[in-house]
């Protein structure tokens, strides 16, 4: 095999393979998640904290038994943790950072694949640009990326708390499903965003093709109340300018960092940070999906940090999304497209932000129109300076003139605090290791 591989992890295939029988899983009575007698899995989202509060509200695992109570050390020892027990309350406690991809990506590679033959046969001087790749090599890459798929993509199951123990735990390269299930939390966990080992060129993407990427850090499909809260969502170790060119387009190896589509509803993500990933969360993910989403995707966004983000922070349609108290923070020579999204049926609520923007980048970027749709931008702050970022925006890029109102106001809110006050309180409490 000659394939290259770009994102640092070994490249030696495993030696063995390590079977269920052999893992262990530590039951934790008396053992907690974070310093000081706290125990993190024991904790439920607070009344009227966001959309998830609505109805029943999120509880998670809170309720388990000691038997279904684990700690887990590994990424193995993780994906039969999550499989035990069914749907019965359950709370997993990550000690440390647990690798899905620890034995490399040619652990993954069909046989007879070859990354330099791929580049070979599919170079636009070869193939063109008029027709998508197809051929023995593609099947390969499609077979391996498969293989990849299903190592690193784990389904959580109803009424789970997953929680990182410490300041220092949580998930290297997996992919967190939240699929068909009620009632799910994560807490203190530091995800870095899968790398595709096998991404797919795609010749007719745009004018001059384009590489395309699977896998996000995490997922919620067709789920109601789900809690995400004070995690670290980063392309880590491998952020896109590490990444090569081939055929003049960046070999892109990440998707998504969190995205929440197809029917969910009820979900708060509070007290998280969002670190130097492009795409990094839609809320509805597809215009056509009306069927599903229409009256659906309320998602309460609060007191997070995006910081380094390039665009979708989020990017929505169809929900009614309230997002408050979030604090913006676009980097000196970043690339930066736009935070909020504006697609088709949203109904978007965005009062008591931050923004701290460099020279050059006007506030008038902060909303992108995808589609009509009314939204809700006030007393919102860019760089110490209240701002209305609609008639910034209408003035300034006057060809997608956005409409105000977004013909509902929030009712589930926690302490909503000034937003002078926003870049300080979430700069030093958003993210994983920060709980008090």
């Amino acid at each position: 095999m000659n394939a290259q591989w770009w994102h640092g992890h070994a490249t030696v295939r495993a030696a063995a393979v390590v079977g269920c029988t052999a893992l262990v899983l530590s039951l934790t009575a008396g053992t907690t998640a974070q310093a000081g007698g706290r125990d993190l899995g024991r904790e439920v989202l607070p009344a009227k904290d966001g959309w998830a509060s609505q109805g029943t509200g999120t509880t998670g695992g809170s309720a388990a038994d000691a038997a279904h109570v684990y700690t887990v050390t590994t990424w193995e020892q993780f994906k039969v943790a999550l499989k035990a027990g069914g749907d019965a309350p359950k709370i997993i406690k990550v000690k440390g950072m647990i690798d899905a991809v620890a034995q490399g990506c040619e652990a993954f590679e069909a046989e007879g694949y070859d990354f330099q033959q791929y580049l070979a046969d599919y170079d636009p001087a070869v193939w063109g640009l008029d027709t998508p790749v197809s051929g023995e090599q593609e099947d390969l890459r499609d077979a391996s990326a498969d293989n990849q798929g299903e190592a690193i993509k784990v389904s959580v199951p109803a009424n789970t708390t997953i929680v990182g123990v410490g300041k220092n735990s949580g998930i290297l390269g997996g992919s967190l499903q939240i699929k068909g299930v009620d009632n799910v939390i994560l807490r203190n966990l530091t995800i870095e965003a899968p790398i595709d080992c096998f991404p797919q060129w795609d010749p007719t993407d745009g004018p001059t093709g384009a590489w395309n990427s699977e896998y996000d850090g995490l997922v919620v499909y067709g789920s109601t109340h789900v809690w995400i809260d004070h995690n670290t969502l980063t392309d880590g170790r491998y952020p896109d300018s590490s990444l090569p060119e081939y055929f003049g387009e960046i070999y892109q190896q990440h998707d998504g960092l969190a995205d929440i589509v197809r029917g969910s509803n009820y979900v708060t993500v509070s007290w998280n940070s969002f670190e130097n990933h492009d795409k990094t969360m839609l809320i509805g993910n597809s215009d056509s999906a009306a069927a599903d989403d229409a009256g659906k995707l309320k998602v309460t966004l609060h007191h997070n940090r995006f910081k380094g983000i390039v665009e979708r922070a989020p990017r929505v349609r169809f929900g009614q999304v309230d997002s408050y108290n979030n604090h913006f923070v676009v980097t000196k020579d970043q690339p930066y497209v736009y935070s909020f999204g504006i697609g088709i049926e949203s109904r978007l609520y965005a009062t008591h932000n931050a923004f701290t923007l460099p020279k050059g980048v006007s506030a008038a970027l902060t909303l992108k129109k995808w589609k009509e749709a009314p939204l809700t931008a006030e007393n919102n702050y860019v760089n110490g300076r209240r701002t209305d970022l609609i008639a910034v925006h209408n003035a300034e890029i006057p060809e997608e003139t956005l409409q105000s109102g977004a013909g509902w106001k929030p009712t589930l809110r926690t302490q909503v605090n000034p937003p002078q006050a926003i870049p300080r309180l979430v700069d030093r409490g958003a993210g994983a290791g920060r709980l008090r």
